[in-house]
């Protein structure tokens, strides 16, 4: 196996523990009981790696405002688990999450603006939502995202990091409307 597969496997595998720790199916919380069932059968769906069946299901949440909804499906199209693989399909559900402060939305928008997948590359980005998602993970998870936020600062001036650490600095959550 080439290097290049192991580390795309490394981080499909670190992406999926983080999701999957975070996500447990009963933390469903929303304003309609059917979104909430159906996010909780999406989620219990993601747990179990049956990534088509969680797809399906988690669509209607996600479209409608819920931010751990959004980022498994940010996941499944990034690896193409049980959804077509699109980065731009997942760059669209990362966002969403990550603006919404999820952090594994968050930890998966840093990656793509590291790699440009979906996204122009943009380390500042990059360096920005890794360490938004990094301040709250806890845990080896904690610790992962420092590393991989890190790496990124191997690629940036000392200018750039400061104009990164700003932007983490200033940036607050925008909630979206849940919607029935």
């Amino acid at each position: 196996m080439t290097k290049r597969l192991k580390t795309v496997g490394l981080f499909c595998s670190i992406a999926l523990a983080m999701l999957s720790v975070e996500f447990p199916a009963n933390s469903a919380q929303s304003t309609d009981g059917i979104n909430a069932a159906q996010l909780k059968k999406g989620l219990a769906a993601f747990d179990r790696h049956e990534y088509e069946t969680a797809g399906a299901l988690l669509r209607f949440p996600a479209e409608h405002g819920d931010a751990s909804a959004q980022a498994v499906l940010c996941f499944l199209h990034t690896y193409g688990r049980g959804v077509p693989q699109s980065y731009s399909e997942a760059a669209f559900w990362c966002r969403r999450a990550a603006n919404q402060g999820n952090p594994q939305g968050q930890y998966l928008l840093g990656l793509m603006y590291d790699k440009g997948q979906g996204v122009t590359e943009d380390f500042v980005e990059a360096y920005k939502w890794l360490n938004l998602a990094a301040t709250r993970a806890s845990g080896s998870k904690k610790e992962f995202s420092y590393r991989i936020r890190d790496a990124v600062a191997t690629k940036m001036s000392p200018d750039q990091v400061t104009q990164a650490q700003q932007l983490a600095l200033v940036w607050r959550p925008i909630l979206e409307p849940r919607t029935k």
